[in-house]
């Protein structure tokens, strides 16, 4: 009899981790997608609102909150339960939205984008450190295509859904439209996951949360605001290299001595995270990078449409998509992975080098190649690097893998853009000066981004010296990209293949524990 009731469990598990599942993407989607949607809708918003030179702060603001409140969120969950601080991020997130659709000062809409952003960063965590819990990691990365086609779906539909909704809905309901969503996502989640309750002795680590909080900003400042509001040299960027310093040394030693800590430092004592965390870093940066600059390089020097600049990517979504679907089926029946990081490596360094090569004379067939190339190498790393981390700490720690992950990955993903931006912009200024003379800088209005009406209404003189510079700019951008990509690279032949845990065939004791965790709520009186 015992036998049966174990079959029976194992049966109705993966059709509610399926559920689950998909309760949790659509939080993710929530998160990916947001900034995509909004991006498209800043034009009618200064519109609207005024306040245009305010304008980069609701994109700042909320990238802020979201990377601040990240180990924060990890912590909590880990502290006092998954559920519960994961249902918290989404109201967070939806009481932003809709108090973002109702402002009526751009200072409202930046506040209430901050809140957004708080709730945002465990959106992200919530549903990484959950899905760490329910699945165990060597069935994870039959997942990982999953997780990989909501991103490429926010990256491409997230520009499209923003345009139709601010010209036929107006631009309010570009955060109105998170909410039934959101509310799906609330009510699924509250149903259907059913996870242990936890409720820690010990006491939250203000000290360290508010030390990381204004380490994290000062940092974010710095890549945020170097080389753009204010020079790399300038008072205001030194002043928060130094402050973020200081509050990273005051963090550190305040984490030695904390009883639980918010970020405990005993995770790093693992060679696998560690490397994980460092070659999270190095994908991010390659990747907003990338997302960022190759859209440019199409649309001014290839002449492509700037309708949705996701469909513009469509090449290196696919192939990123296609590629992390393939590894994590592999992981998932063979248990092996090192060589997965060193293969993503690998074809992460030949993509960016070879974006590198571009000019005003590529086709866009041979950068949609280049482009594939680069997305098959981000496909390797995406998802196993979450894999890899998580499964390199003790489960009690598995939000704060997951927070630093993630963190990481959004710190890569910064630096990236600052640091390619700024050299990107620097080139573009230098060739317009070598083919127009001293006028040359000016000619674009002193912009090294112009879009297509911009970029129409010039001479054809500038124009085609304007191409050629952001040929020449786009090439020093990927060839950063691509030497940071070695770093990368290098350190993923360092990764030990320690076995996954849950590999293996399920043991009866394991099934009934696991779908405990995800039974679906019986009716009332059932």
């Amino acid at each position: 009899m015992s036998v049966t009731k174990t079959e029976a469990v194992e049966q109705e598990a993966p059709k509610n981790v399926r559920v689950v599942l998909l309760a949790l993407m659509i939080a993710m989607l929530l998160a990916m997608l947001d900034n995509m949607i909004i991006g498209t809708a800043m034009p009618t918003i200064v519109g609207e609102l005024g306040g245009l030179a305010h304008l980069s702060w609701v994109v700042t603001a909320y990238t802020l909150a979201t990377a601040a409140s990240t180990p924060i969120w990890g912590k909590v969950g880990d502290m006092y339960g998954r559920k519960g601080s994961f249902l918290t991020s989404i109201v967070i997130f939806l009481i932003g939205s809709a108090l973002s659709g109702m402002a009526q000062d751009m200072g409202q809409l930046i506040a209430f984008r901050a809140v957004q952003g708080l709730g945002a960063g465990g959106l992200m965590v919530g549903v990484m450190a959950i899905i760490g819990d329910l699945i165990p990691p060597r069935e994870r990365g039959r997942y990982q295509g999953m997780m990989a086609g909501v991103m490429a779906l926010a990256m491409i539909g997230g520009p499209l859904v923003g345009g139709t909704i601010t010209d036929h809905m107006g631009w309010r309901w570009s955060f109105y439209i998170n909410l039934p969503l959101g509310a799906v996502a609330l009510a699924m989640v509250s149903a259907v996951l059913h996870l242990p309750k936890k409720r820690s002795q010990g006491k939250i680590d203000y000290w360290g949360a508010a030390l990381l909080t204004v380490a994290i900003t000062s940092t974010v400042l710095v890549t945020t605001w170097g080389g753009t509001e204010y020079a790399w040299g300038s008072a205001q960027v030194i002043g928060l290299i130094a402050t973020g310093i200081v509050a990273t040394a005051a963090f550190l030693l305040v984490e030695r001595r904390a009883a639980e800590p918010v970020l405990p430092l005993h995770i790093f004592r693992s060679r696998n995270f560690t490397l994980m965390s460092v070659i999270g870093f190095l994908t991010g940066f390659a990747m907003f990078g990338g997302v960022l600059y190759l859209p440019l390089f199409q649309q001014s020097v290839q002449g492509a449409s700037a309708t949705n600049s996701g469909l513009l990517l469509l090449p290196m979504l696919l192939s990123m998509m296609a590629v992390s679907l393939i590894a994590g089926r592999i992981t998932t029946q063979s248990g092996r992975y090192k060589a997965f990081p060193i293969a993503g490596g690998a074809l992460m360094v030949a993509g960016l080098f070879l974006l590198a090569q571009m000019d005003t004379g590529t086709s866009r067939l041979v950068s949609g190649i280049y482009m594939a190339l680069l997305g098959a190498g981000l496909g390797f790393l995406m998802q196993i690097t979450m894999l890899v981390a998580q499964n390199s700490v003790e489960m009690k720690d598995m939000g704060v893998a997951s927070s630093s992950a993630t963190l990481f990955r959004t710190l890569g993903g910064s630096f990236g853009v600052a640091l390619m931006g700024s050299l990107f912009t620097t080139r573009v200024q230098d060739t317009m000066t070598e083919r127009l003379g001293s006028a040359g800088a000016g000619a674009t209005g002193g912009s090294a981004q112009l879009d297509a009406a911009s970029l129409a209404k010039l001479p054809d003189a500038v124009r085609e010296a304007y191409q050629h510079a952001v040929a020449a700019g786009t090439h020093s951008a990927f060839l950063l990209g691509a030497s940071v990509a070695v770093l990368g690279f290098v350190a993923a032949w360092f990764v030990k293949e320690v076995p996954l845990r849950g590999a293996g065939p399920q043991s009866e004791a394991q099934a009934p524990q696991e779908a405990g965790a995800v039974k679906a709520a019986e009716p009332a009186g059932a």
